[in-house]
This record gives structure tokens, sequence and C-alpha cells, in this order.
């Protein structure tokens, strides 16, 4: 059996395990914290507490949507669970495709191949059964989902890394934008991943030197300063910016000050 096809049915496996422990040890109920909100929140399409997880409550609500009221809370404390096994999945891949660095690639015997998987195996175990994690695999809590973004997101620059110089390794940086653009509907975990995602592009891009390492942080922190503090906050404010300058001042009908704003950011 070669690496490739090894590494995928290990990966899911290693998901598949973590799955039916989380399901096994699942919350029969509403956990006495934010779960309560956001499992009412989830079942009526409500508003929950700032900054708001309006991704997490529409996929939530489809997992609550075809059960009686009394099995709510245990769906949509499944749905953290399922998140949290496919969570263990990407963290299996990337695990071994670091520790694959470590042998020659192309020739693999079987001792580094049982290294390498053995690796991702006792990594992706451990994760499965720290605290924190299953605490928050087993309840309806916004961690679980996004910590399956930030896992798919670092994973997706590793395949990007993988695939410099061959054609459409683009769209690894695009499907990046987009999963990070989704996951602040989720929780912004996701974008603590972007220093660890520059610094693959840097390493992959670039000779290393002291000077490029610090820049490439810098800009980083930018990058991560621009997005948390800027375009989350600021995008939907100047909306309201538009809104009012056309309807208050301009006196045109209500929401086309909003409309002519996301005319002209998709344009």
């Amino acid at each position: 059996m070669n690496f490739n096809k090894l590494n995928v049915i290990t990966g899911w496996a290693m998901g598949l395990i973590a799955t039916i422990v989380y399901a096994l040890t699942l919350e029969p109920t509403m956990p006495f914290w934010d779960c309560g909100e956001f499992i009412s929140s989830v079942y009526k399409l409500e508003v929950g507490h700032p900054p708001g997880a309006p991704l997490f409550m529409l996929i939530g609500r489809v997992f609550s949507a075809f059960v009686e009221p009394a099995t709510v809370p245990v769906m949509i404390n499944f749905l953290s669970a399922l998140c949290s096994g496919l969570t263990i999945v990407f963290l299996f891949w990337t695990i071994t495709h670091f520790a694959k660095k470590f042998v020659d690639t192309d020739q693999i015997n079987r001792p580094q191949l049982i290294a390498i998987i053995g690796s991702g195996v006792i990594g992706a175990m451990v994760y499965t059964f720290s605290d924190t994690f299953w605490f928050s695999a087993v309840e309806a809590e916004v961690y679980a989902m996004s910590s399956l973004f930030t896992a798919v997101v670092f994973w997706a620059i590793l395949k990007w890394e993988s695939s410099v110089g061959q054609p459409g390794e683009i769209r690894w940086i695009v499907l990046i934008a987009y999963l990070m653009g989704l996951s602040i509907g989720v929780h912004l975990l996701n974008l603590l991943a972007i220093p660890a995602i520059c610094l693959v592009y840097y390493f992959k891009k670039f000779p290393f030197s002291v000077r490029g390492l610090i820049v490439t942080g810098a800009v980083s922190l930018v990058l991560l300063f621009m997005i948390n503090s800027g375009v989350i906050i600021y995008f939907v404010q100047l909306a309201g910016t538009f809104e009012r300058k056309f309807v208050n001042d301009m006196h045109m009908p209500f929401n086309s000050g909003a409309i002519f704003y996301f005319m002209l950011v998709a344009v």
C-alpha cells in the first residue's frame, strides 16, 4: 500500500474514532453556560451575543430542523462532535505532511512509513482526548466548528506548498480566503492561522534570512489587524454610512445606500 492511500484511509479512520468517542460522550441536553443561548438561537434562527455567529446558526438549524423539540439540544451538540471529528482528520494529515519532510519523499521504506503514519496517529489521538478540545466537542458551542475551519485552512496552505509550480496552485490560496471569510460567521479564532500561513508562504517562496522572517511576521500581524479591526468592524459600519447619506441627505428610498455600497464592493 502506497503512502498516499494509507495516509487518506488512516486519516479518515482517526476522524471516525474521534467522532464515535464524542458521540458516545455527548451532552444529553443543555450545558449551563453559553450553550443554552446558542441552542435557542439556532432553533429559532435568532441573533446570539456579539459579535454573532450567523453561519453556525444556519448550519445548526439544518441539524435541528427535522427532529422533535426535545431532541434539538442533542442534535446541535452532535454538530460539534461531527466538526471535531473532521478537525482530527485534517490535523492527522497536517502532522503526516510535516513528518514526511524528514525522509526522502521518493523512497519511503516500511519503517519510515510506520513512523510517519504513527506520528499522525499519536498526534491525532492526543488531541482527540485532550481536555479542552473534548469538552468543546460534546456541547453546542462555536469552538468545534471554528477549530475545523482553522484545521482546514492550514491544511490548504500545505496543499498549496505541495503544488507550487503546478497549474492551478492559486486555487488553494483562493480557498483559504473563502474559508476565512466563512469562518468569521462562526468565530474569529480562525484568523490566528494567518501568521502561520504567511510563514509557510515565506519559507516556500523565499530563501531564509532573519530579516525576511521578521518582515514576514510583521506583515502577517498587519494583515491580522486589518481583517480583525478593519474589515470585520468597518465593512458593515461603512454600509451604514452610505445608507444614512443616501436616505437622510439625498432623500432616496430605504436600503438604497446599502445596495449601492455592496454593488460598489462587488465592482
